[in-house]
């Protein structure tokens, strides 16, 4: 039986669906892309709705496929390199015997440290064929960091690029000390020597069978595949368990409902392929139907559409910052000159949305939402702006307390949802067929888990984001919970903080946080800004009556640094530990401080005595 709050929903949501069809305007150019992509969005949504999680159904099932169906089609491009979809299989399969040989078999793991190069997605496609685990390993991690990442992957055997082997040999006393069979010395270059305490991979498995591996008939749908590192950006990273289910889905979702690629196809990628939007959401949607993936080494805005060119991209996938990286460069003549019409991702912030599709000739943003450890997932399918699109999985938005961390629970003991239009804790409602598969550590997989959420004896996801609910399940990413402050009373969400700040012309990118001010409830609003222009042209009026009209007074940021750069991790996070830590205290930075004072609408250097003032509350906010 529907309750009558569901009833309610759905009325709602079928007038909202109503509103849209007396526009023909709107969703007439949708009602044709979709009927052009229709043969490809059946084939998407039957990968899509598989449940059998016995299946013999993975990764090394589409490379054998694409190299039965388009053998001499190219597969991976880098550089001057072209790898058909043939010598893919026969990669793959030479890596798999040589694994076998050294003992890995099913459910195994295997570290992969390599940089972005063709040799990383090979070596992964071989662990994978036997139904091993490829244990992705952050190319950037050093030190002890890099240490905790390859000791809770507990793998049988180390696979290491040359490029990064003084970085492995760093810490490998410190994961009990690998002999020479134990790890893997992958080449790069013709000239490296080979160390003496490795095995030389690469020189080994060029002598290997090709022969298709066994044991490829017995990985199943349901095996995990990958281990993906959180980015640690509060504390160490944890590994979270992808499958070859949520790949294949992926798959289906993106290379072929979404974005519908094929074999004339190439998908240009400059993400780390050791995060989950370029090693599952980029090479299973290339894979999907045959069409290639263009590898960068190190993404590069200026160079970024020359590749595009030079490569004959159609597509790409994007994250974070990286679409407003581009367009912070200066407009050339050649901003729309290639092939590229579809692009999917994360993180297009809205108030850069269209304006990033027109400058650069973008027709389809196929903007997703989720989680590498979680089991929901929202697609843009419908190409509609400013939105993560749709979500056939059970979710909920409910009722969260930022102050005190957590979801509100009612007198009943059980969570709120919350209405159309309101901000809210994303759930997703665990079961048989949206698995959760967490992360290595049973006891971190555990906290992400909330109880008795709307009857006894449930179980959902907590994703620990918060987004807005558009109707018709539809939804938009607001911010994570962590990154939300109160101040005044209200929820203050830092991304929609950062996006009017970003809408001023003389600053290129922000971060925003929340910072203590002595003698006041919650966090007030502190901006660390990038600016076009030198700091000593800084338009303060011009800024904060830009500010005072894109927010209300509780959102506005009374404090502002300025910064000759933000930091970012390797998939363009913003990292803002050390920026809260400092705050706005003079004696702890070295960059130019302003304050908004109580009371007054302009910004005003922030000096020592201005510092003391505030701090003893001499100045009350």
């Amino acid at each position: 039986m529907v309750a009558l709050p569901d009833l309610r929903r759905l009325s709602s949501d079928l007038g909202a669906l109503g509103a849209i069809l007396r526009q023909p305007a709107m969703w007439t150019p949708h009602a044709r892309m979709i009927a052009r992509k229709l043969p490809m969005i059946v084939k998407g949504l039957k990968m899509i709705g598989k449940t059998d999680k016995t299946e013999v159904l993975s990764i090394g099932t589409l490379i054998e496929q694409n190299a039965k169906n388009f053998p001499d089609g190219a597969a991976i491009l880098y550089e001057d390199r072209r790898i058909t979809h043939r010598e893919l299989d026969a990669l793959t399969n030479q890596w798999a015997s040589w694994l076998a040989a050294r003992g890995v078999a099913k459910g195994d793991v295997v570290s992969v440290l390599i940089d972005n190069r063709p040799e990383a997605l090979i070596v992964i496609g071989g662990i994978v064929k036997l139904g091993a685990i490829a244990a992705v390993i952050n190319t950037k991690q050093r030190g002890r960091v890099l240490q905790h990442s390859l000791a809770v992957a507990k793998a049988k055997l180390h696979l290491v690029g040359d490029e990064l082997w003084d970085a492995f040999e760093e810490v490998r006393g410190a994961i009990g000390a690998p002999g020479r069979d134990a790890v893997g010395w992958v080449r790069e270059h013709a000239r490296a020597a080979t160390p003496a305490t490795a095995r030389d991979a690469a020189t080994e498995v060029a002598a290997a069978a090709a022969t298709r591996p066994a044991a490829l008939d017995d990985v199943r749908l349901g095996d995990p595949c990958f281990y993906i590192y959180t980015s640690g950006t509060t504390g160490l990273p944890k590994a979270s368990i992808m499958s070859h289910n949520r790949w294949i889905k992926a798959a289906g979702a993106f290379g072929m409902s979404a974005m519908a690629l094929g074999p004339d196809d190439v998908l240009y990628l400059s993400l780390p392929l050791y995060h989950n939007n370029a090693l599952t959401v980029a090479w299973a949607s290339a894979s999907a139907g045959g069409a290639a993936i263009a590898i960068r080494r190190k993404f590069s805005a200026s160079a970024f559409w020359d590749d595009c060119r030079k490569y004959g991209a159609t597509a790409f996938v994007y994250i974070g910052e990286l679409c407003r990286y581009l367009l912070n460069q200066a407009p050339r003549p050649g901003d729309r000159d290639h092939k590229v019409r579809r692009i999917c991702g994360n993180g297009l912030r809205p108030d850069i949305w269209k304006t990033f599709k027109e400058r650069f000739g973008i027709d389809e943003v196929y903007e997703f939402y989720a989680a590498s450890e979680g089991n929901v997932a929202f697609v843009n399918l419908l190409n509609l702006d400013c939105t993560v699109g749709l979500c056939p999985a059970p979710f909920a938005l409910v009722a969260y307390d930022v102050d005190r961390d957590e979801p509100i629970r009612g007198a009943d003991g059980h969570l709120r949802r919350v209405g159309r239009g309101e901000v809210g804790l994303l759930i997703a409602e665990v079961s048989e067929r949206y698995a959760f598969d967490g992360y290595t550590d049973k006891a971190a997989s555990e906290k992400k888990l909330l109880r008795d959420v709307f009857v006894p004896g449930d179980c959902w996801f907590n994703s620990g984001d918060l987004l807005r609910d558009q109707g018709f399940r539809h939804a938009q990413f607001i911010d994570r919970v962590g990154d939300t402050f109160r101040w005044k009373g209200e929820n203050v969400s830092t991304n929609e903080v950062a996006e009017a700040c970003n809408g001023f012309a003389q600053v290129a990118e922000s971060t925003v946080y929340g910072v203590q001010v002595p003698g006041t409830d919650g966090r007030c609003g502190m901006a660390a800004l990038v600016l076009r222009c030198p700091v000593d042209q800084f338009d303060l009026v011009g800024f904060a009556r830009h500010i005072q009209d894109q927010l209300p007074a509780y959102a506005q940021p009374l404090f502002l640094r300025v910064r000759p750069e933000l930091e970012v991790t390797g998939t363009f996070k913003q990292v803002k530990g050390d920026l809260k830590k400092q705050g706005f205290d003079p004696a702890l930075v070295d960059e130019p401080l302003y304050v908004m004072p109580p009371k007054s609408t302009r910004y005003e250097p922030l000096t020592p005595e201005l510092f003391q003032a505030i701090t003893t509350s001499a100045i009350a906010f």
